[in-house]
């Protein structure tokens, strides 16, 4: 399918009349690049999300600290209530522009599935599993690392896939604090009244999140499997 489209999106451009900005833009060295600042950036402010939300979402599972989950949740809930590209401006109005302030932005927009999805996932285990391994003598750091973990997988990566899309998506917002991506060839298409250059950013951001929710896809899969 994403090879279709890019042969559908590549073969109407070359129908097109570009004119020299639109050259500049829609060339194979520029695209490749901006991909590559594009994946960058989601991934950066992934490995941040899950640096920070599953520790945290295990950390806020514990019995002692259930009554915070509800105050932690309701803040991740507003950075991504928030309109993305104010979370981005705003960071960037404190911290300047760049790469760095469009990561954290990006990580703090994306941190609320990763979060939740964890809690849910430690929360859901069978009561009665945990009572079994307190019975077969395994300490709280042995029950949460062989037992409550490993069940709560499946969950913690459904909530990591909707990062990683949600990250491809809003990942084009950095290019208002000049952070590059995608981003530049929608806000130069926009700008500059190019149809083709709007276009073609537009159709390579949905194809690459639909290429990583397919590749965390195959990643879930594989670690969820039972061997039989």
């Amino acid at each position: 399918m994403a090879v279709a489209v890019l042969l559908a999106l590549w073969g109407w451009l070359s129908s097109q009349q570009l004119d020299s900005i639109e050259t500049q833009s829609i060339n194979l060295p520029y695209i490749l690049d901006k991909s590559a600042q594009h994946i960058e950036l989601t991934l950066y402010s992934t490995v941040i999300v899950v640096a920070v939300a599953i520790p945290g979402g295990v950390l806020l599972s514990r019995p002692r600290m259930k009554r915070l989950a509800p105050i932690a949740l309701g803040a991740a809930n507003v950075g991504q209530a928030a309109p993305s590209i104010a979370v981005i401006i705003l960071a960037a109005m404190v911290f300047g522009v760049g790469m760095t302030v469009a990561v954290f932005a990006l990580a703090i927009y994306a941190l609320l599935p990763v979060l939740r999805n964890t809690i849910v996932g430690l929360q859901q285990v069978d009561p009665a599993i945990i009572d079994a391994g307190r019975g077969m003598g395994l300490s709280r750091r042995q029950i949460l690392t062989r037992i409550e973990l490993p069940l709560a997988v499946p969950i913690i990566l459904t909530g990591l896939r909707t990062a990683l899309v949600l990250n491809v998506g809003t990942a084009t917002m950095a290019a208002f604090v000049n952070a590059g991506g995608l981003g530049d060839l929608i806000v130069s298409g926009v700008s500059l009244q190019r149809t083709a250059v709007l276009l073609t950013g537009s159709v390579l951001v949905a194809l690459l999140a639909l290429l990583i929710d397919w590749f965390g896809g195959i990643i879930q899969r594989a670690l969820t499997t039972v061997p039989k």
